[in-house]
Formats: structure tokens, sequence, C-alpha cells
């Protein structure tokens, strides 16, 4: 591709976060376009007193916050407050946008990324969606039509999004997320486990996850009877509830506890077989890491797509599923008997292995040096 001073010294905002599945995908897109260009001048703008504010300038990235959160659903008294805080970020978005002057915005989902995409076409600033899931959230309908590009992870993409500006790219990924399958040991030995005992990992989001922490809870006692151990990513609220029934069954030598796992790297490379959530950032990883996984899709997600998205494996027979509402039943005795069953592991890592997209983040970064060639 030709040069031109946009694509040497190029100036970028990622805007979006509010949970995991955003704010990797956001940083491994900086990470790799800082590795394209090393004179780049990033900038991510997240909203106040989310994850994103922490994690962002741990990764290396200024971010500047804005004063919004999302429309709930339900009645509530935060709604009253949401327009004023949406002119608010609006507004300052804009002046961020004026100081900053970029010469591409990228969004990456959350509450952050409307005011701030929606600003940025407004004033003319050629914008980029990353869209994670099989359902779009409402920020990036609402903007796609001003988007030069929309780099998505599924197919049938077109009923959402205008069909000119589609690029299927698959989800960035955290750059340490790398097939480490001869890594076992340190992975094992990182946590604290036994390296002659089958892993089982569980990780329910950045969040944690009730419905499967309490599938847990209800069959903790059944480890006795079940020579394995786990890795638990409980997420804050119910850490001390885990930890407690731990050790009154006495498993505190097999299960260890964690709010988060910051080492995601080892968590998966000690791990035999997966238990989580169905979204997007995790079909992504589990796919590229070639692992035996039990999905529990979140049954509130949005038209329901995290089931629409573990399906799409169950039916490869890539990976098993059980519902949220049946965790307390079903959902150990269905690891168990995974983890007892090679030929079946062996299985569904052949298959998930062919719904990986390694390059991701190089191919949208492709898209932005496009635009910043013209």
């Amino acid at each position: 591709m030709k040069e031109n001073m946009n694509s040497q010294q190029p100036k970028i905002i990622i805007s979006g976060g509010g949970t995991g599945g955003h704010i990797f995908p956001a940083i491994a897109i900086a990470d790799c376009l800082k590795k394209r260009f090393p004179q780049a001048d990033i900038l991510f703008i997240g909203a106040k007193n989310r994850m994103e504010m922490d994690r962002v300038p741990k990764a290396g990235y200024p971010i500047e916050g804005l004063w919004i959160s999302g429309f709930k659903r339900e009645l509530s008294l935060d709604n009253l407050s949401f327009p004023f805080k949406l002119i608010s970020s609006m507004i300052n978005a804009r002046k961020i946008l004026k100081r900053f002057k970029p010469n591409v915005v990228v969004g990456v989902g959350g509450f952050a990324s409307g005011p701030t995409m929606k600003t940025a076409a407004s004033m003319g600033i050629p914008i980029v969606i990353q869209e994670q899931n099989s359902y779009p959230g409402i920020t990036n309908k609402i903007v796609a039509k001003k988007a030069s590009k929309i780099c998505v992870a599924y197919d049938n993409m077109e009923k959402w999004f205008p069909k000119d500006k589609i690029v299927l790219t698959g989800n960035p990924l955290r750059n340490n997320i790398v097939p480490m399958n001869d890594r076992r040991d340190e992975g094992v030995s990182f946590f604290g486990l036994n390296p002659e005992k089958k892993t089982i990992l569980l990780v329910g989001g950045s969040q944690g996850a009730l419905g499967i922490n309490r599938g847990i809870s209800a069959q903790l006692a059944s480890f006795k009877e079940n020579d394995c151990q786990m890795i638990w990513q409980t997420g804050k609220h119910y850490y001390d509830k885990a930890v407690q029934e731990v050790q009154e069954n006495g498993l505190q030598d097999r299960i260890k506890c964690t709010v988060f796992i910051d080492r995601m790297d080892l968590a998966y490379a000690a791990a035999d077989v997966v238990i989580s959530r169905a979204g997007a950032m995790s079909i992504s990883e589990l796919s590229l890491l070639n692992k035996a996984v039990v999905f529990v899709p979140l049954p509130t997600a949005a038209e329901d797509h995290q089931t629409k998205n573990a399906m799409s494996l169950v039916d490869a027979n890539a990976a098993m599923i059980v519902k949220n509402s049946e965790t307390e039943k079903e959902l150990l005795p269905v690891v168990f008997s995974l983890l007892e069953n090679v030929d079946k592991q062996n299985e569904m890592k052949n298959n998930i292995a062919k719904f990986a997209r390694p390059n991701a983040a190089e191919d949208i970064v492709d898209q932005i040096e496009m635009i910043l060639n013209k």
C-alpha cells in the first residue's frame, strides 16, 4: 500500500468497553496498530467507572472517560438520568475529537461507543465498526450507515448492516491467547494444582456467571467422587461464597477460586475441559485454542444470541451445551463425563479449530490502513 502522512503517524481513537468482551478486542486492535505504525497516536474513550478505565491504562494506553451508562429495559430511576448523560457525553466526545483530531475512530461496542461514533460521524471523521456478536448491539446498528467499514465475526450480517461495508474478519484476541498445548504443566503449576489430575476451567466472563456458579455449588460435593481439579473464576460477587463452600467440602487443594483471571493464557493451557458462557470472544478464543468446551449460554442475551452462537458449534460436534436453567442438575455430570471421554474431547477439539480466525486483528488493521491511505 502507498504511504502518506496519515498512515505514517496516524491518530486513532478506539471507543467502547463495559465488559471484557469489548475491551480485549479493542486492546488487541491497538496493539496491532502500534506494531504496524510505531508512531501511531492512540487514544481510548470509555465510560467512567467501568472496567476499561482500569484495564486500558494497564495495557499501556491513555483513556478518557465519558459520563454514560446503558438504558435499562425495566423501569428504573437510573433511566431518568440517561438523556442528561447522553447529551453530556456527546458534548465531551466532541471536545475530545476536536482536540485530538483523529484520522479514524474505531468503535468496539459498549456504552461509550455510541456518543463517540455518532459524534465522529457528524463531524465527517471516518468510522470503523467492530461487531463481535451474531446479533449486533443497538449502538452499532444506529451508526452503521455512516461507517466506512464494518468488521464482523459471523456470516449473514447483511440483515443488520449495509452489505457493501461488511468485512468478515473474526474477533481480535488478546496477544497472549495463542495455542500452547506444550505449556500445560506451567499452567497447572501457576494455579497451584496437581499435574497428575485432569483440570476443569470455569470462566464466567469479567463479571462472573451466577447461573454457572450456582450449578457448581449445587453439586460441589461430587468432586469428592471424581479425581479432578478446577480453576473457578467466580466474579467479584460470588467469590466469598465459593471460597467458603470449597473449604467446607475440604476441596481447597483441588479447587482454586479467583475473582478474575489475568493469566488466561496459562488458565487455558492448564485446562482439559472448559465451562464457559457463549459470548463472541469466548467462542473466538476457544476456537483458536482448540479446547473441549461445555457452553452455558446467558439466557438474557439480546435475541438469545449466545444460544445461537453455541448451537452453531454444537451442531458441528465442536462443543456441548447445558441450559442455564439446568446447571444445578446437569452441568457437572456432563463435564465429568466429557472429562473421562478422551475420544469425544479430541473430536470436539478438531471440529472447533475450524471456527478459528487467528488473523482477525491484522485484517481489521488492514481496513483501517486502507482508510488512512485514501
